[in-house]
């Protein structure tokens, strides 16, 4: 293949107050990055782990058959298209959100210890402790890479003080990924922060100035840009030229999403401020989600945690007939009628989740997609909402992971199995290999 030049991989399109990285072109690989042994090798992996609150009904989340020919069950219906892009993980156990002696408190430790595999320290004072988070330990090894050594994102606040849980910290509630044992990575909830964190130069006195003449003349972030963006796109080829392209339109529709909120915050009685948080939470995860692909794709970070709601949460979805909370109706004491309205709810999450994946595998990096080279995992800290327990998780697992991963199936795992085996299987295969992550034995076969 003949490239016209070569260019940095680090390559930026500069601004007043902006900083737009490229997504991994043909001209940011070396020549031998072209031929067919090299495959999905040339382009980095990324990874994300996904979270969802108050376990799901497992019922109508495992498949009746293991293996590589099963049905999909009802809340897994909207991933028919990806079938052979995840594999279901069952049997994964994450003992150390079991009270283990210390009583209440089941939703704060399911997620404390979902990425960790350590037992939190039982306290709603300054003296928390649980342990470092698999996204972490990758941020250590590699995040010096990126822009960003990691991106933690959510859907809903959370205080990171007080009693949230039967005697344990907010943070505990609030956290799924943690520096260290006493040091939780703060998530952002809010998308326009979020725009403005991946496509801002970080010169504070012209991030501002950037942001007031958008909103003054109403500019895109584009625009402070586009001479940069027509000086490279000169020395382009085709191929690479209509990369940009995509991407530049992706981040401009993701922008004007963003302002169409935010004049319709500003319309509210008594709004101040628009904030860039919608009030449908679907568009506000899908939001997110896009934030997420183009921070893969540009790789601004190739880490990512994304807690869709606090472990715990209570929210109703009147949208789809579910008036009650979410965590009132996951204790369904047997109650068929509220374990169906969970599934709803559990459905709903999976639809996101598809558009997630959808958005992956929609952009191209050589012969395959960015799904191509991601490992995303998803699942929750707790099995059944009613029995509060935290064996035979919910946990899938997407992407190929640059071929390192054999998607596609249903693999039961022998009872008690560390869920911290999954995540150090997903660390080695990250290049930061770790001998032991929490509670975890030993690498996870079979993924």
């Amino acid at each position: 293949m003949n490239k016209k030049w070569q260019i940095p991989r680090r390559t930026f399109l500069k601004g007043l107050g902006t900083a737009v990285a490229l997504p991994m072109l043909d001209a940011m690989l070396p020549v031998h990055a072209f031929s067919a042994a090299a495959g999905t090798a040339a382009f980095p992996k990324r990874v994300a782990f996904l979270y969802v609150p108050n376990g799901v009904n497992m019922s109508d989340w495992t498949p009746a058959a293991t293996g590589g020919q099963f049905e999909l069950p009802y809340i897994l219906e909207p991933l028919k298209a990806f079938q052979k892009d995840f594999s279901v993980l069952s049997g994964l156990t994450c003992d150390k959100a079991r009270p283990n002696g210390d009583g209440a408190g089941d939703h704060a430790r399911a997620q404390a210890s979902f990425l960790t595999g350590a037992q939190a320290r039982k306290t709603d004072g300054a003296s928390i402790r649980v342990g470092i988070s698999a996204d972490q330990v990758v941020a250590q090894k590699i995040g010096k890479e990126t822009r960003f050594a990691s991106l933690e994102l959510g859907c809903e606040r959370g205080l990171n003080a007080g009693n949230c849980d039967s005697g344990y910290s907010c943070a505990y509630s609030a956290n799924m990924s943690w520096k260290n044992e006493s040091t939780p990575m703060a998530k952002e909830v809010n998308p326009r922060l979020v725009f403005e964190r991946l496509f801002g130069n970080e010169v504070k006195g012209e991030e501002a100035e950037s942001r007031l003449r958008r909103e003054r003349h109403q500019k895109s972030i584009l625009d402070f840009v586009m001479e940069d963006a027509r000086q490279l796109k000169a020395g382009l080829g085709v191929t690479d030229q209509r990369k940009v392209e995509e991407y530049l339109t992706a981040v401009r529709e993701l922008e004007q999403r963003l302002q169409r909120i935010e004049r319709s915050a500003a319309l509210l009685p008594g709004a101040t401020k628009p904030t860039g948080i919608p009030k449908d939470y679907q568009e506000h995860i899908r939001l997110m989600f896009d934030m997420l692909v183009l921070a893969f794709q540009s790789d601004a970070t190739r880490i990512s945690t994304f807690m869709i709601a606090n472990d715990g949460n209570n929210r109703a979805y009147p949208a789809f007939g579910v008036t009650e909370g979410h965590h009132e109706i996951s204790h369904h004491g047997g109650s068929k009628v509220k374990k169906e309205k969970i599934a709803k709810i559990n459905h709903f999450h999976v639809t996101q989740l598809a558009y997630f994946l959808e958005r992956l595998k929609s952009v191209k990096e050589g012969d395959g997609t960015l799904l191509d080279n991601s490992l995303i995992a998803y699942g929750s800290g707790i099995s059944d909402g009613d029995r509060h327990n935290h064996d035979d998780l919910p946990v899938l697992l997407a992407g190929h992971g640059g071929g390192t991963l054999k998607p596609g199936r249903h693999v039961r795992y022998p009872k008690n199995t560390p869920l911290n085996n999954l995540w150090l299987s997903m660390v080695d295969r990250m290049g930061a290999r770790t001998e032991k992550l929490g509670d975890s034995t030993g690498l996870l076969e079979n993924i």
